[in-house]
């Protein structure tokens, strides 16, 4: 519950901070998506009775340790990530360029193309490790990672419409981050 209050308050804390023209209610990101409420359930009902069946499964350290550490990570990257974009970071994939939108390439986006994405795939599987749930772990694992691969594919083609070839360019130099995911394909 921590690392999800946390996540959430940041969220919407470091848009008020970077981006305040973009500030809502929906920055806190609580209500994402029906898919983000029935995945959060399911992680507390299969934590719930994993625990109250096999109580075992639930206190192997060294895997809520690793899952704390991806949390952490994830977190962390984050939030450099919409810092780093500060005013060109929005919860939104944008269609419309606005006059002040800049390619960002520095900081965390000279190691990864969509660092924010990295960072949410990393945190939202690191809970479920951190819980030692199997069954979510596993559905989070491919459910995020079809998400960011369909959003990293949309974000592009406005990238590619806003910036041509210096986002070309970019996208050549820096990989997306994401495990499998190279992004949208840029025919000849």
């Amino acid at each position: 519950m921590c690392s999800l209050s946390l996540f959430h308050y940041s969220e919407y804390l470091v848009t008020a901070v970077n981006n305040p023209k973009s500030l809502s209610l929906d920055s806190f990101l609580l209500n994402h998506s029906l898919e983000y409420t029935v995945a959060a359930l399911s992680s507390w009902i299969e934590f719930t009775l994993e625990n109250f069946f096999w109580p075992e499964l639930k206190q192997i350290t060294w895997l809520s340790a690793t899952g704390l550490l991806m949390v952490v990570f994830g977190e962390c990257l984050r939030k450099a990530a919409m810092f780093t974009a500060g005013s060109n970071f929005n919860h939104v994939v944008q269609n419309e360029k606005s006059e002040t939108h800049t390619l960002v390439t520095s900081g965390v986006y000279a190691w990864f193309r969509h660092p924010s994405y990295v960072g949410w795939f990393y945190w939202s599987i690191g809970t479920q490790v951190v819980l030692c749930n199997p069954i979510c772990g596993v559905g989070y694992a491919l459910t995020v990672w079809r998400f960011f691969r369909d959003r990293t594919e949309e974000e592009e083609i406005s990238l590619i419409h806003f910036f041509g070839d210096e986002y070309l360019e970019y996208k050549k130099r820096v990989p997306t981050g994401l495990p499998f995911i190279n992004g949208v394909k840029v025919g000849l």
